[in-house]
C-alpha cells in the first residue's frame, strides 16, 4: 500500500446519507433555490418579450448574482435555516460546483454574440449540468430528472429555432414546476 491511500480518508455511507440529510434540511430540499431562480428566468422572459432580447440577457445575468440570496431570504420566512453545518463534508462540493458554473457563464455570454437565443439556450445547459450534481448534494433523484429536462429543452430550442423569450421562458416554467414539487415534498416530509 503507498503513502497516498492510507492518507486517503474514506467516509461511511451513514456519513454519507447524514450529510445530504443536513442540506435538505439547512436548504429546504433546495426547492426555494430553484424557486429563486425560476423567478428571475420569468423575469428575463418578461423582459425579452416586453423589452428587448439584450436586456433580458443582462437581466438573466445580474439577476442569477440575487439567487442565492434571495432563496436564503425566502428559506428565512419559510422557517428553513438557509445554511449548513461547516463541518458537511458535503459542503465543499456545494462551493465547487458553484465556481464551476459561474466560470461556464461567459461561454453563454459569448454564444449571445451570435445569437441572443443561444444565450438561454447555453445557460439551460449549464444550470442543468449545475442541477445534477444536486442529486448527490441532497440524496434526491428528482435532480437528475431537472438537469435532464432542461439540457433536453435547450437543444430542442436550439433545432427548433427558439426565440429569446421562449428560451427563457421554458427555464422558468421548468425550475417553477420543479421547485414547487420539491418544496411541497419538503413540506410533506416535514409534517410526517
Amino acid at each position: 500500500m503507498n503513502k497516498q491511500s492510507k492518507k486517503t480518508e474514506v467516509l461511511p455511507v451513514d456519513s454519507i446519507l447524514t450529510a445530504q440529510a443536513g442540506l435538505r434540511k439547512g436548504y429546504g430540499d433546495g426547492a426555494l433555490g430553484v424557486i429563486s431562480s425560476g423567478t428571475v428566468w420569468l423575469i428575463a422572459a418578461l423582459i425579452a418579450f416586453f423589452v428587448s432580447s439584450q436586456t433580458a440577457i443582462w437581466t438573466l445575468f445580474f439577476g442569477g448574482m440575487l439567487i442565492h440570496p434571495f432563496g436564503l431570504l425566502l428559506a428565512k420566512l419559510m422557517g428553513i435555516p438557509g445554511s449548513h453545518s461547516k463541518q458537511n463534508p458535503l459542503g465543499k462540493l456545494v462551493m465547487e460546483g458553484t465556481i464551476f458554473m459561474l466560470m461556464c457563464i461567459p461561454l453563454a455570454l459569448l454564444l449571445s454574440f451570435q445569437n441572443h437565443a443561444w444565450f438561454f439556450q447555453g445557460m439551460l445547459l449549464i444550470i442543468g449540468g449545475r442541477y445534477l450534481t444536486f442529486s448527490t448534494l441532497y440524496g434526491i433523484k428528482v435532480y437528475w430528472v431537472l438537469g435532464g429536462v432542461l439540457g433536453a429543452t435547450a437543444f430542442a430550442l436550439f433545432f427548433l429555432n427558439g426565440n429569446p423569450a421562449i428560451s427563457a421562458l421554458s427555464g422558468s416554467i421548468i425550475e417553477l414546476g420543479f421547485g414547487i414539487f420539491l418544496f411541497l415534498s419538503f413540506k410533506k416530509k416535514q409534517s410526517q
